[in-house]
């Protein structure tokens, strides 16, 4: 029986590149979860006067095509400028691998995702986002968008996860309907003030459980 993936994406899912963590990375992302059977988690660090990505890497839960994209993204974005690793494409990723099952162009969707939010976190930990929007609920609702739920699957505001969310003077309050020591509740608040402690007009992100 012949399999559904090509002699690349089977090489990339045996052997891997770039992947692991970095310590402290300049900017870094989770995009899925494992409840949903696919996870992708981005590590870079960029140099501050060219602006080129010096090192990345990634770990992954999920299937071949999870891997092999996780691992594709890596080598695409590598010595890239951060604006030059933003125009990469979830095709472009596929392409490079030899193409993926219709059915498995969700991972390479998932791979270009979790390299753009990793560029987002470093440049607004450098301030370096002009022109930024200010932080209101809608935005708010629109990065929590890629924060999971970790018991469902999909994301904390689909599944209304989310009580409510207030935006005060420089301050953010997100209401979680989940117990304080719920085995969930410390990653998700983790995630949480990922997405939005480093607005730059906000000074406090408040995550209050039920």
């Amino acid at each position: 029986m012949s399999s559904p993936y090509s002699e690349k994406v089977m090489e990339y899912f045996q052997n891997p590149k770039n992947i692991g963590e970095i310590d402290n990375p300049d900017g870094k992302a989770k995009e899925g979860s494992p409840a949903c059977g696919d996870m992708v988690q981005l590590f870079l660090n960029v140099d501050e006067e060219s602006q080129k990505i010096t090192d990345i890497k990634f770990r992954s839960y999920g299937c071949a095509s999870n891997i092999a994209t996780g691992s594709i993204i890596t080598e695409l974005a590598k010595d890239k400028t951060i604006q030059e690793a933003k125009e990469i494409t979830w095709k472009q990723a596929a392409d490079e691998l030899g193409g993926l099952p219709a059915v498995k162009t969700h991972c390479s969707v998932l791979a270009v995702d979790a390299l753009k939010e990793a560029i987002r976190d470093y440049e607004e930990k450098q301030d370096l986002v002009k022109e930024q929007e200010p932080t209101t609920v809608d935005v708010v609702k629109e990065r929590l968008k890629h924060v999971m739920n970790p018991i469902h699957g999909l994301d904390v505001v689909k599944t209304n996860l989310i009580n409510d969310i207030e935006v005060e003077e420089n301050k953010i309050i997100v209401k979680v309907d989940l117990a304080e020591d719920h085995q969930f509740a410390s990653v998700v608040k983790e995630d949480i003030l990922e997405k939005l402690e480093h607005r730059p007009d906000i000074d406090e992100v408040v995550i209050e459980f039920k």
